[in-house]
Formats: C-alpha cells, sequence, structure tokens
C-alpha cells in the first residue's frame, strides 16, 4: 500500500486569475473605460476634487484587494472588482500628478514608468519571473495588483497626454486610434512572433488604459470638446451594466479552477 501523502483539494491555493482570452481584453477595456467615466464623475461631476476622489477610490480598492487576496481561487466578480478599483483610482491618481501637483502629462508619465518598471525589475529580482497566468502565491499576487494598479495610473497619464491640446493634441478619437493601433501590432507581435508573452502581456495590459480613457473622454466630454456629452454618470452606468454583463457570460463558458503552468520570463 502506498503511503504517499497526495495534496488536498481543500486546501491547495488554485489559480486565482483569469485565462487571457479575447474575452479577458474587451471586459478589461470597458472596465478601464468606466474606470475613466467613474473616475471623473466623483472627482470632476461631484466637484469633491482629485485628492478627496482618490482616497475614496483608494479605499475600495483597498477593501476589494482583501477580499480578492483572502479567496483561495479565480472569482470573477471579485476579480473583475479589484481591476475596476485600480482603474478609478488610477484615474484620480493620474490626475492629482498631472493636474494639482502640476507634473504635466509627460512629467507624470515619466514618474510613474519610472514606478512601474521599478516594481516590476523588484518583481523579477525577488521572485525570480514575472507572472501573468498563473498566480496563486500571496507575494506573486501582491506584486500583481501593485503593478496593475500603477498600470492603469500610468494609462490614464498617457491617454490625457495624447488626447489633450497641451499634450499631443490628437482629439479623443484620434488618441483612441493611436492606443488602438498600437494594440493591434502587439496582437501581431503576439501571434507571428516569439517576443516574450509576459512582455507583450504586460505591455497590452497598459495600453489597454489609455484607450480606455480616450473612449470614456469621448463619452462624456461636450460636443464643443469633441465628445458626445453623454455625460459622466450616464456614461458609467451604462458600462457598469456592460461589465457586468460581460464578466457573467464569460464566467459561464470557462473559469480556471485548477493549476497550469503559466508563462513567464
Amino acid at each position: 500500500m502506498s503511503t504517499t501523502t497526495q495534496p488536498s483539494v481543500t486546501t491547495a491555493v488554485l489559480n486565482k486569475v483569469p485565462q487571457v482570452t479575447l474575452a479577458f481584453w474587451i471586459i478589461k477595456i470597458c472596465a478601464t473605460t468606466l474606470g475613466e467615466t467613474g473616475g471623473d464623475a466623483v472627482s470632476m461631476t461631484l466637484k469633491l476634487g482629485y485628492v478627496v476622489a482618490t482616497a475614496i477610490f483608494f479605499g475600495v480598492f483597498l477593501v476589494t484587494l482583501a477580499g480578492q487576496l483572502a479567496v483561495r481561487k479565480y472569482n470573477p466578480f471579485l476579480y473583475w472588482a479589484v481591476i475596476l478599483s485600480t482603474t478609478t483610482v488610477g484615474t484620480t491618481m493620474s490626475d492629482f500628478l498631472d493636474r494639482t501637483a502640476h507634473f504635466g502629462y509627460i512629467g507624470g508619465s515619466v514618474v510613474l514608468i519610472a514606478i512601474l518598471i521599478s516594481i516590476l525589475t523588484a518583481w523579477r529580482l525577488t521572485l525570480g519571473k514575472l507572472s501573468f497566468d498563473h498566480v496563486v502565491d500571496r507575494k506573486v499576487e501582491s506584486f500583481y495588483w501593485v503593478t496593475i494598479l500603477f498600470s492603469n495610473t500610468l494609462g490614464t497619464a498617457l491617454g490625457d497626454f495624447m488626447a489633450d491640446s497641451t499634450g499631443a493634441g490628437l482629439g479623443y478619437q484620434g488618441g483612441a486610434l493611436v492606443f488602438g493601433a498600437a494594440l493591434a501590432v502587439i496582437a501581431a507581435l503576439y501571434f507571428f512572433t516569439k517576443v516574450s508573452r509576459t512582455a507583450l502581456f504586460w505591455m497590452a495590459f497598459v495600453l489597454t488604459r489609455p484607450l480606455g480613457a480616450t473612449l470614456g473622454d469621448t463619452l462624456t466630454k461636450t460636443h464643443a470638446k469633441g465628445g458626445l456629452d453623454l455625460g459622466t454618470f450616464n456614461a458609467s452606468l451604462v458600462l457598469a451594466v456592460v461589465v457586468i454583463v460581460l464578466v457573467v457570460v464569460a464566467a459561464r463558458k470557462a473559469a480556471p479552477d485548477t493549476p497550469e503552468t503559466g508563462a513567464s520570463a
């Protein structure tokens, strides 16, 4: 009789992040668009300012993150709640750096790029590799979410730089086209080259945020500013419904409940 002890399924920590599929990226873009409209609704429409709005959204981020860290396997609603909280707090954090702290779009982007590179470097040096599709360890998950927080913050700054007249001045639609084209290039690299999947994932993750920012501003800004003038609250409500529906549909199709060998770099 074998005496080998098998790991208990009830105590094992399962993969806590979703499979990176087309559905993942569609939900991510919608969530980042909602983050832009939701962040602007609190900081600008309600006129609470960037500091107060950042404090509110950072509190939401901590609460949702605590829930995500506590569970043992992927929970689609909890996972995307944390993603959404990083996009909203990223919006107000970026606006604070760019406008209130007077770093400007370029200065704010440079600061955030430096922070993001520092986090990824520390992650690689500490744990030996970067992960994006297989997260089961608490240390890996902590680095994962800090990276996402600052990647979404950086994405907001890049989107504002491209669209605003004080930056590249391409307008919201022009900015969206630029970031959409950049994502298409990354997709081509994924399908036709052997470039690191981890590097491509994080590049795409950063770039979907400014795409969402420019799309969100297109929905909410006035006609005079090149937007559709739907208002931050109306746009946020519609986007929230869309995100919830997409998460429900994706969750019914598949959920990564078993550990797999993830990509790393």
